[in-house]
């Protein structure tokens, strides 16, 4: 008889405050990029999808949400410092024990991606009318699936070289920009037993995540970030599995002490 597997359980962050504070982000996401991710992925019949955003009692990511959450997505920009050192460092302590993580855009420079890199994620930029162009470098990883060698934004703010990053485990995409930069928009790491993508495009003020080039790479990488398992490490206390040998002197010591 077949079993269904079941479904990954994703969390989609995001701080929700441009589109409070700019109407132009506002009339592409009216209901934030949070809401529009979370639309993309909830079409998906291997997904069950929940939102979580900054201003909500402990940034919506409780420990309950949290042990419920097989991969978090994440998007921060204006308030990467109001970002709570305790919710990071509960994040941080889940991605370590399996749960998986998609750092999108401007979230490079987010607490909990830069606890987990140990680097700067420091980079230049501009905002501009730059087309960005992205390689697929690496068309066999399951996150490349469905997209050929390439596929372009028509319009969005341009990152680039150098990225304080520590070296890629995998690199997927790389991007070209109109005024010449390139940049390492696709890459992954382990950390622990937990999964992590960095994918660059996404600024707020262009109808990025209404492209369905990048929609399916984020639904890509969330099944690539789901590893399934949730392991706490234990403690370095543990009884022996099998009986210890004697130890010679250890045991000479012990008679000669009583003597």
């Amino acid at each position: 008889m077949s079993t269904i597997p079941p479904k990954i359980r994703v969390t989609v962050w995001s701080e929700f405050r441009h589109e409070k504070l700019n109407p132009k982000v506002a009339a592409l996401y009216p209901q934030g990029m949070h809401q529009a991710i979370a639309a993309v992925l909830a079409q998906h019949a291997d997904f069950t999808v929940r939102t979580a955003t900054l201003d909500e009692p402990e940034h919506g990511l409780t420990d309950a949400v949290l042990d419920e959450t097989d991969v978090l997505t994440w998007w921060g920009h204006l308030a990467h410092g109001e970002v709570s050192d305790a919710v990071v460092a509960k994040v941080r302590t889940r991605v370590l024990e399996g749960m998986g993580l998609i750092v999108l855009h401007s979230g490079h420079f987010s607490k909990i991606f830069k606890a987990l890199m140990g680097d700067t994620c420091s980079l230049s930029w501009r905002e501009s009318t730059d087309k960005e162009r992205l390689w697929v470098v690496n068309r066999a990883h399951p996150i490349a699936q469905g997209l050929g060698a390439y596929f372009e934004i028509p319009i969005e703010e341009m990152y680039g070289e150098p990225f304080g990053i520590p070296t890629p485990d995998e690199l997927i995409f790389i991007s070209w920009f109109t005024g010449g930069e390139v940049f390492r928009s696709g890459a992954t790491w382990r950390r622990g037993h937990g999964n992590i993508f960095y994918f660059r495009p996404g600024h707020e003020t262009y109808p990025t995540y209404h492209h369905p080039q990048v929609q399916q790479v984020i639904v890509n990488s969330v099944r690539w970030a789901h590893s399934g398992v949730r392991i706490k490490e234990t403690g370095p206390n543990l009884l022996p599995l099998e009986p210890l040998p004697v130890d010679p002197e250890a045991a000479g010591r012990s008679i000669i002490g009583h003597r």
